[in-house]
Formats: structure tokens, sequence, C-alpha cells
């Protein structure tokens, strides 16, 4: 009996492959899906059991351990794979003790192999080519009764063909009151104004909305909300990270992305000089500010820790990063093996890290290397020093001396010092030896090298240290007098001329101290030529303003620096990913399954991020019209944004995702704005949002497009329409990260003093993309709403709904003071309660209160009123004045309630 139902149930089976037999098996979209989820585990990147992978063709079809073909094309009846995944002695059967593949399955496999186990490509790794539109039928012409085509622009065809398909119709235009809403929030992240509001609900023109896009688009505001977008995949944060997590000054960072999403770079720029704007020709201050990209990775202070294990760590953290954000790439297992499921080897994977392996930072205390910001009095002394030098030198050696005092590179750090004679680095971090004692900074090409720069501090007098050239008594190269100091001090040691490489023995001395007593500690070490124009006159006047600017306070500003040659790290695969253990060298490269690197560029950053702009690059356009199409319609065409691989969410638009890359690319010259308003200014993006029950059935997710994008804002967004509509948003823009109102006892910070000072003034009322983050405690209204701690690469955040927003949004200090500068908005110029409700909720929503709603929160307000007319001590807590106010306090009440209404904290 149990028989006759298998072979009743398998016959549909055969009759539906049967069916669709006329069309080959597709590998990718049939085959490949089956690999991994039954066979890849075993038989792919990290494991090749019997040495046997399936993850590339020339693999799959070489011979087993066994000695047998395990796939012969043509000849499944040949093909040991076949065997093994039909035969019934469980020790024989593939999946190895896991559940047999089904039938269909089955089937699947012996065609594909039987038409000769084509392997295709990915749909993502197959650059874009031109895709027809869609023409638009009779009936999607006009919506409804009208006559008035539906489609706006080419994104509509594509919609429409696909809705067609999943036998849907797409909705009407959104009514003006939602749409300028939307397209607010969308695009500089606050609500209307009422005045902006009604400027365009009483526009009839035909080009009210888009002269509305157009404004958006040119508003300031339109940079600070798409760059609180890019901080998350960024990392950026004010601190550094791990236990001790102290402070870090980078805000100039996320001021140049507010600036860059601003001025519109085209996202080749942008790309290019957050990856290597070092590396361009005569860099800028803000290109080099844009290099701190790469500098929000996570830096680590704490006593005892090794610098080169966490600067591995940065390092790691990078090559992930620039592969998710650009690539859609989850390269990071790619660390410790090949990809198990995608055409990634092990060996790209530190290739590609070898791209990264050269710049200066090393995981040091300070820092460095930083961009050193001057002031204007400052910047004269710079601009002295640099026309000396370009005049007795030419430009190439002002380039030099104005990077070293922009930066203070190439220098060296306590950590190169080894063979340490009563000596040490004083908590891991300087260089600290005791009288007597010595250290050796080895094989330091002395060519040019007439100067050491030291960076040191004492608190002592009469100590001194000398430097010994090839041994501890070798020739005396130079001498420092140490003297007691008042903070660090940088002084210049003259050095006896030579040439070659040597080993460098630093010898310290004083006999007034106590033996366990350090002579004094140094930071770091910088080999320097002398200025050029020695001798002529007013030499020693430059020389004197170098190293006034070398000890000037100044603002500072974590770059990339790109190593020089006598600096340049060799990069080897580290086994099983492991940094202390390493394999065979490697030179830098990109992946074999991807577009081949550009013959006229470096290999170094620079030409790696002209690589990943190559037209031929399959994922760089694709990822970003993703990342900007989730951000507007609330999910991506493909879902999963941080992966284009074999395991991603297949792409619902496939042919709209590539035309729009080419697009961008092409005709908008990567215009991130052009992007965004071809897909605002579609229909598909200004349909009504309401949900049918047909819609529902069909299409819950609206991956279809048939209605409008209906999301939760964003944790930034709540905060900042609850400030805006209180009227206590300050527009103020760029600047220091401030500290808005924050419960005591929230930061516990270790080995440090750091603690939360709430800002004063309108800084307290700051959009919050200018909060301050700390990685080990985020700011905690914002968490509650999914904010992210920018500890790692963040490409999606997940949207969650649980109690404690609510609780956040009815009670935070912020969200209260917002309510009540709402309610003092709604009394002005309403006299009674009814009209103040309904007032304030068209100054959040643009529209009149529902009469049913109205009715609840007039309900509400006269409950609070009679509460608080009784119970005056909260009265005047709550409306915050020396004298009784019920009315303030029950109004309070009524829009801190609407403030949190569904329609209220949703895009509609």
């Amino acid at each position: 009996m149990i028989r006759s139902n298998k072979i009743v149930f398998f016959i549909p089976l055969l009759v539906a492959f049967a069916a669709c037999r006329e069309k080959k098996i597709d590998f990718s979209a049939q085959v490949k899906p089956i690999l991994n989820k039954h066979c890849i585990s075993c038989h792919g990147g990290v494991k090749r059991n019997a040495n046997y992978s399936l993850l590339f063709r020339t693999e799959a079809l070489d011979t087993a351990e066994s000695g047998k073909h395990p796939i012969v094309p043509g000849h499944p009846e040949q093909s040991e794979f076949i065997r093994r995944i039909t035969s019934t002695d469980p020790e024989v059967r593939m999946p190895y003790k896991e559940h047999p593949l089904s039938a269909e399955d089955i089937e699947i496999l012996k065609q594909w192999i039987k038409e000769g186990a084509e392997w295709g490509e990915h749909w993502a790794y197959i650059a874009p080519k031109p895709v027809a539109i869609p023409e638009v039928t009779t009936l999607q012409a006009g919506f409804g009764e009208s006559d008035t085509p539906w489609a706006k622009n080419e994104v509509d065809h594509f919609v429409l063909a696909k809705l067609e398909e999943q036998k849907l119709s797409p909705s009407a235009e959104a009514d003006k009151a939602t749409l300028v809403r939307r397209i607010y929030l969308d695009l500089i992240g606050l609500p209307p104004t009422p005045e902006q509001a009604s400027r365009f609900v009483n526009d009839a023109g035909a080009d009210a909305y888009e002269k509305t896009v157009d404004e958006l688009l040119a508003s300031p505001r339109f940079g600070e909300k798409w760059a609180s977008w890019w901080l998350d995949m960024a990392r950026y944060s004010d601190t550094k990270g791990y236990e001790r997590d102290v402070g870090r000054s980078i805000w100039r960072y996320r001021d140049w992305v507010i600036n860059a999403f601003n001025k519109d770079m085209p996202f080749d720029q942008f790309t290019v000089e957050q990856l290597a704007g070092d590396l361009l020709p005569n860099p800028t201050d803000d290109q080099l500010i844009a290099t701190a990209f790469h500098r929000n990775t996570m830096n680590n202070d704490e006593g005892g820790t090794e610098d080169e294990e966490f600067r591995v760590a940065a390092l790691i953290d990078r090559v992930s990063t620039t592969w998710q954000v650009w690539q859609s790439t989850t390269m990071a297992c790619v660390q410790c093996h090949t990809h198990p499921y995608d055409p990634f080897l092990h060996d790209e994977y530190y290739k590609s890290l070898a791209f990264f392996n050269n710049t200066r930072d090393e995981d040091t205390e300070g820092e460095h290397p930083n961009l050193r910001i001057y002031k204007p009095e400052d910047e004269q002394k710079l601009t002295a020093i640099k026309e000396w030098v370009k005049t007795h030198a030419g430009s190439t050696q002002e380039a030099e001396v104005t990077r070293f005092l922009k930066t203070l590179e190439p220098k060296f750090h306590p950590h190169d010092f080894d063979q340490f004679v009563n000596g040490e680095l004083i908590d891991t971090k300087w260089l600290g030896v005791r009288p007597g004692g010595s250290a050796r900074l080895k094989q330091i090409d002395m060519a040019g090298k007439r100067n050491l720069i030291v960076n040191y501090w004492s608190d002592s007098e009469g100590g001194s240290f000398e430097i010994r050239q090839d041994k501890l008594n070798g020739d005396v190269v130079g001498t420092l007098q140490v003297k007691k100091t008042s903070g660090r001090q940088i002084v210049s040691i003259p050095l006896k001329a030579a040439s070659g490489k040597h080993d460098l023995y630093f010898v310290f001395h004083n006999s007034k101290i106590k033996p366990d007593k350090a002579v004094c500690g140094i930071e770091w070490f910088a080999f320097r030529d002398d200025l050029p124009g020695k001798g002529d006159a007013h030499y020693d006047g430059i020389r004197s303003n170098f190293m006034t600017l070398l000890n000037t306070s100044v603002d500072n500003t974590p770059i990339m620096i790109e190593n020089n040659a006598e600096q340049h790290r060799a990069t080897h695969i580290y086994e099983r990913g492991n940094w202390v253990v390493k394999g065979a060298e490697v030179k830098p490269g990109v992946p074999a399954s991807l577009n081949p690197f550009p013959k006229d560029q470096p290999y170094n950053r620079l030409g790696f991020a002209h690589w990943l702009l190559e037209k031929q690059n399959p994922l760089t356009a694709r990822t970003m019209v993703n990342r900007f199409w989730e951000q507007i319609f609330g999910a991506g065409i493909v879902e999963t944004l941080e992966d284009f691989g074999t395991q991603s969410a297949s792409p619902t638009h496939q042919e709209l995702l590539d035309y729009l890359s080419l697009q961008f690319m092409n005709e908008d010259r990567w215009s991130m704005k052009k992007l965004i308003k071809t897909m605002v200014m579609s229909a598909t993006y200004r349909q009504d949002s309401r949900l049918t029950q047909e819609m529902l059935e069909k299409d819950p997710g609206n991956r279809w497009l048939a209605r409008g994008p209906r999301v939760r804002l964003s944790s930034e967004q709540v905060r900042d329409q609850a400030l805006a509509c209180g009227g206590m948003l300050s527009n103020k823009m760029f600047g220091k990260s401030v500290m808005p109102y924050q419960p005591n006892g929230i930061w516990s910070s270790v080995w440090n003093g750091d603690y939360w000072k709430a800002s004063e003034g309108e800084d307290q009322y700051r959009r919050s993309l200018y909060t301050y983050i700390k990685r080990t405690s985020p700011y905690p209204s914002m968490m509650m709403f999914d904010g992210s701690s920018r500890e790692v690469c963040v490409i999606r955040r997940i949207r969650t709904n649980t109690p404690l927003q609510a609780l956040v949004t009815l009670n935070d200090s912020s969200y209260v003071v917002a309510a009540r500068g709402l309610a003092l908005r709604m009394m002005k110029d309403n006299a009674t309660p009814k009209d103040q409700i309904n007032a304030g909720y068209r100054m959040i929503l643009v529209r009149d209160m529902p009469a049913q709603k109205l009715a609840v929160m007039q309900g509400l307000y006269d409950d609070a009123l009679k509460q608080y007319t009784t119970n005056k001590e909260a009265s005047r807590k709550l409306a915050a004045t020396q004298n009784d106010s019920p009315q303030l306090a029950a109004l309070t009440l009524v829009a801190s309630a609407m403030l949190n209404l569904d329609e209220v904290l949703t895009k509609e």
C-alpha cells in the first residue's frame, strides 16, 4: 500500500517534469540550488570529502578519490554522482546520513548531466547588458476609466510587465497629502512643514510634484538624510571600540559625506576618494578626510594588546567591508577557506587584502596617521614653508614636506623596536627604557636621513640617549639631551651622514633617577633629510617654523596614507584565517570570476577602486541601484542587500535592475541624485499604499509593487520627526557630535573617565545624525528602533516591532519635550481642544484627523484634563511651568499619543 502511494505521488512529478523538458535545464536556477542545499557542505570550498568538489566545473568533472568519474557529461547512467544519489544502500547513498533527494531533484540532475552538465554563470557575475523596455499594453496605458497613461517613466514599464505576469493591477496615485509627506521623508528624512505641504497640495500645475522633488534634492537636508544611510555601511562612530572604547575625533568624515551627497558627487568619485583619496595626485584635505571611510575600523587601546594583531583585525574588516559595500559579496568567509557557494578562492581573499595591507596605520594609541587641521595663522607658516621648499627643491619635494607637516608620515612607532635591554613598551604603547638600557630599531636605510625627529616626554632632568650604529658599542650617530617637559615635545636630532641599511641601538642614560624608572617616554620617531636651501638667508626662520608647526596643538582626523617603499609589507595567505600562521606570499589581484583588472591602473588601492568602477564589473552598479531602491521602496529588488551570491534572494525585477544600473553608469554618469529622481518620479513610487484583499493574498510583501511603499521610519527619522513637529529641531549643520538627553548611568566606561555630558542650547535638539555614538553604549532610544552600534559594517537594518519602542516614544525626555512643543503649537491660533487636536494632526500628517480618531483623542484630552486639574504637581511637571497649566499638560499627553500613532511612525 505504501509503495502504491509512492508510485501515485511520483507519476505527477514525472508528468510535470516531462511537460517542461523541451526547455533546457538552467544551471543557476535549477541545479545550483540543489547542489548548495544538499552537496556543497561536504563537497565544496570548506570540505572536500573524498577529495571531490562541486564548486567549479573542472573540479566536478575531475576523477574522485575512488578513481571513478562522478559526472560524465551526456551520460547520467555512467555517472557515479547519479548512482550515489539514487542508491538504496544507506552507506552508499548521498547525501550521507541525510534525507534523500526528491524525485524531482534527481530528475533535474539526470537531465542536466544528459544535456552536458554545463556550468551556467550566476546572473550577478555577468555584467549587465542592455535590455529592451517592455511595451505597455492597451489595458495598462490608462488607469481605470482614465485615458491618462499610468506609466510615468521606464521604471513603470518594467513593473507593469511583472504585474501582468502575476495577474495584478497597479494602484492609483496616492493623494497629495500622503505623497508630499512621503517624498519629504524619503529625500530629506523630515516631514514637510504645514506651509510646505500646503504649497504642494494647492499647486494644480502638472509639474508641481517634480518641482517639489527638485527642491528637496537641492536641499542641504538631503545630504543629512542620505549620509545617515551611508554611515551605517562606513561603520562611522565617535569612539574606537573594544573594551576602553575611548573617543575618536572623526566627525569631519561624517561632514564630508553630507557635503558629497549635497554636491551630488558622482558615485565613481565618491568611491575613489574614500578608498584611495590619499593616492590621488596632490590630494586635497577633503580627499584625505574621505579616506577615513576605512579609518572607522575599531582600534584597541587596552594595555597588553598586540598592535599587529589588531592592525590585522582592522585590515580584515576593510576587506570584508569593501566587498560588502561595493560588491554585495560575503567575502569574509573566504578568509579561512574557498567560498562554499560562490566562485571565490581562498587565495583571492588575500590578493584583495594585499591592496589594503600597505597603509601606515598600525593600531597605535594616537591613531596615526592623522590629518592635522591647522588654524589660519598656522596655515600661513605652512604656506611659507611650501613656497620655500618648492623654490629650492621643486614640486616633488614640496609635496613630500607638506605631507609630513600635515600627517607626520612616514614615521616609526615603539612597537618597531626589539632587543630590549632593561626596557619595555610602556602599557604596550610607548617606548620606555631605564638608565643603562637600550632597544634596537633594525635595518633602517640611512640614505638621506640627516635628522631624527622624536616625540617624547620626561618628568626628570639630566637624561640623555644616544643612537649607535650596528651594535651597542658602535659609532654614535646622534645624541639627545632629555629635558623635563610639561607635555609631549617634538625635537630634531642631527644625525651623521650614512648610507645603506643599519641597525640603530638607542642607549639611555640618567644617573639622577631611580634605576627602575624610564629615562623618558617616546611615542614615535621620524627620519628626515634637511630642508632644502640650507645656508641661504631666512633658512633658520623656515626651519624654526617647521619645528613650531610640529609642536602646534591641532585637531586631528584619522586618514589613510600608503607605505613608502622602505616600509612596504609583503602579504601572505593566513592558513585557516589565522594571522600568526603565514602561508605563501601573494600579490594584489582580483577574483578570476569577475572582470579583469584594468591594464592602465596600478596594483594599489587606487587601481582597485577603478576596477570596482569598470563598466564590466557586474556588481558595483547593481549593488548601489539595489541599495537606493531599498531606501525608497522599503525592500531591494534583491532583498538580500548584503549578498548577491548564489545563496541570495532572487531579483524580482532583474531586467529593471540591469536597466537602471546601465543608466546609472552611462546616461547619469554615476549621479546619485539623478538615480533617486528616476525612482521617485515613477508612477510605481507614487501609488497609494493601501492594501487590498487581492494584494494580501497574492503579494503580502509588495515584492511585485502593486502598491506604494509603506515602512516604519528609521530610528533617526522617528526622533527627528518628533522634534520637527514640536518645533524644536535645530537646523545647525556640521561640527562635533552632540549629546542630547540621556539618563545617568547608561555609560560604564572602563579604564577611562569618559561620561555623557548633555549638550546645551540648540545642540540638545540637533538632527540624530549628529548624536554621539559610543560603540559599546550607543544612544539607547535609537537602538530601540534598530539603529546601529557601528562596530561593523551594516548593509541592511532589520526592522523590528517591540513594546520597548512605545515605551521610548511615550517616556523618553526628548519625545516628551517634543510633545510639549507640539502642544504649544497646537494651542496657538486654535481656541477649542477639538480644533487644537485636529491642528496637531495636520501639522504631522498634512490632513484632517478622521472623525472617529478625533473623538478618541478628545476623550483622552478630557480624561487627562480632569486628572491634571486635581493633580497640580503632575500638571506643572509635564507642562514644565511654574504655574498650573492643566490644559497644556493634557494637550501634551494627546500630542504624545499622536506622535505614537502607527501612521505617524510609518511612511505611508
